[in-house]
């Protein structure tokens, strides 16, 4: 997506009106995330599971530090239960998945992430985006951003990142990126990187090649460095 003229803020209205109850998942394309995350990521620590789901049941996979990823991975399983709205003339997959990795010394707990501990932010924040496309009937894509609300807040507590700009991964191979489903279906496994305030308006007001240099110009990966400054 190159928008060098900025790509402004689109606003979304939900096509729901309150809770509407989880299907259940697809059980081939479940299968198939699991074998991916072995595969290319490593042996799964645990696993927070969703009970009452809405739309769609977003569990999240976390894989433990190895010597090859020092570091822990949060993979999410649920958001390709129902295919995204892709607009005409874009040929990618209408399936996706999310992800985002942590410091290995990150405080995790099979209790983190929920109502409001500061440090699960990040495990929100991928169970939010991953319902998105649902919600709003719209689609998620690299170089995407999303704001944490409008205004845009901070996630939590003690951390000023206020949003998120989806892109590929890259501490992985190519072949990382795509889960084989089978039966053809295709799965886009896509990064999550959280955003200082004044990164995000570089994407909305010069564009998404604009905020790449700022991206490599402290590069900055899917592996989340909590202190990181902005390089805007």
């Amino acid at each position: 997506m190159d928008e060098p003229r900025g790509s402004g803020v689109l606003r979304h209205r939900s096509l729901h009106d309150g809770f509407v109850s989880a299907e259940g998942p697809q059980q081939a394309f479940a299968e198939a995330i699991d074998r991916h995350i072995e595969e290319h990521f490593g042996p799964v620590e645990f696993v927070y599971h969703e009970i009452a789901s809405h739309l769609v049941g977003v569990h999240v996979y976390v894989v433990g530090p190895t010597e090859e990823r020092p570091y822990r991975t949060l993979i999410t399983s649920g958001m390709s239960d129902l295919p995204m709205t892709i607009p005409d003339g874009h040929d990618i997959s209408p399936y996706a998945e999310l992800m985002l990795s942590l410091p290995a010394d990150w405080p995790l707990t099979e209790v983190t992430g929920l109502d409001d501990d500061p440090t699960g932010w990040p495990l929100r924040v991928l169970k939010q985006i991953a319902r998105l496309p649902h919600e709003y009937g719209t689609w998620i894509g690299e170089w995407h951003s999303v704001p944490n609300g409008d205004p845009a807040q901070p996630y939590a507590a003690g951390t000023l990142f206020s949003g998120v700009v989806v892109t590929p991964m890259l501490r992985v191979p190519p072949e990382a990126r795509t889960i084989e489903v089978r039966g053809g279906s295709r799965i886009a496994l896509l990064a999550l990187i959280p955003l200082h305030p004044d990164e995000t308006a570089v994407k909305i007001e010069h564009g998404t090649d604009a905020l790449i240099e700022v991206l490599d110009r402290g590069r900055v990966t899917e592996l989340l460095d909590p202190r990181r400054p902005s390089y805007a």
